[in-house]
């Protein structure tokens, strides 16, 4: 539909349907990766998920500029079609960890049979007597501060990122009479820091304690970079290798970031579960909660081109990177003192 479409209707519906399978894979692919990693290398196995999405990110616009100046309009959807095709081909490969035990360990002889359990259920009475004390799983995570502090984080880090998508390529190309391909260029100093994702991931599940100093430290230390942004003015090396070298620290600010937030969710949820087992029933919450950080960020994605493009627009670039630093600077607070738990109790 984007593809082939000729009005803005058709473009919009393609987009709408675009966003609604990613946010299906997305979700899914978390709850996949949470099952299948152990709980000690489930920071690391979520660097690795977050260098792969900003990899993406990043290369998409550089991808697309490419080859759309060099090949022309349908060259990038041919890109995208056969991304499309190998991830098809890939998912039908993939077997789940549920599926996978029925080869990999003796199956034990069940001490009840469903049928059992069915004729001991009377009639009238529920299947799930926990049913009724389960409290709704929405209200059950938004009524944690730490959930709120990790949809928080994922929302601006969302708008940050969409803001630079929106803003950066026109900035290059009217400052620096930048065509396509060098646009696209421009977000490899953003991108290249994830590669550290990994090994970001790798400590924080060996030194639990230091997610909330990292996360923190992380929002912290991306303030100035941003500010500085509005040093970028003039068509000069010494303007261009600024913008580079600011867009990689901001890059590796948001690469700390990344695995202490995604990794919250999980230990929030198993928070909860300890205090009460039953609280969120027998399926448990984890893929819907990354279905609400999902949300965030697709909340985030949706409003960084209008905060990024407007601010700009009516107030300039200088002050484009002032509002998106603010957002940042305010972050610090509550990540700091809820991330991990409160800051007076001991971090799980």
């Amino acid at each position: 539909m984007i593809c082939v479409g000729t009005h803005i209707a058709l473009w919009i519906a393609g987009r709408l349907l675009q966003g609604a399978s990613a946010a299906v894979v997305y979700t899914v692919g978390m709850a996949l990766l949470i099952e299948t990693v152990s709980k000690k290398d489930l920071a690391q196995a979520m660097g690795y998920v977050d260098l792969a999405s900003t990899i993406g990110v990043c290369a998409g616009p550089l991808l697309g500029g490419v080859l759309y100046e060099r090949c022309g309009y349908y060259a990038p959807f041919g890109l995208a079609f056969g991304l499309i095709t190998l991830d098809i081909v890939l998912r039908l490969a993939l077997i789940e960890r549920k599926h996978a035990l029925r080869w990999t360990q003796p199956q034990l002889p069940s001490t009840r049979s469903e049928k059992t359990m069915e004729e001991n259920i009377t009639p009238g009475q529920p299947e799930n007597p926990e049913e009724k004390t389960r409290r709704n799983r929405l209200v059950t995570l938004l009524s944690s501060y730490r959930m709120i502090v990790a949809i928080w984080v994922s929302f601006v880090v969302s708008i940050v990122l969409t803001s630079f998508d929106s803003t950066i390529p026109l900035f290059v190309r009217d400052t620096f009479h930048w065509k396509q391909t060098a646009q696209g260029l421009i977000f490899i100093p953003l991108a290249i820091p994830h590669l550290f994702d990994p090994l970001i991931g790798f400590l924080v599940d060996r030194y639990g304690f230091v997610r909330r100093y990292v996360a923190a430290g992380a929002l912290l230390a991306s303030v100035p970079p941003i500010v500085l942004l509005r040093a970028v003015t003039e068509n000069t090396m010494h303007d261009k290798i600024i913008l580079c070298a600011l867009l990689a620290l901001i890059g590796l600010c948001l690469a700390l970031l990344a695995p202490p937030i995604m990794v919250e969710v999980f230990y929030t949820i198993q928070a909860k579960e300890e205090e009460d087992p039953r609280i969120f029933g027998t399926g448990g919450a984890i893929a819907f909660s990354y279905g609400l950080m999902n949300a965030a960020f697709a909340a985030g994605s949706i409003a960084g081109p209008f905060f990024g493009g407007f601010i700009k627009d009516d107030a300039g670039w200088g002050t484009m990177g002032w509002a998106i630093a603010l957002l940042m600077g305010v972050s610090v607070v509550p990540t700091l003192l809820c991330l991990g738990g409160l800051w007076t109790k001991r971090s799980i």
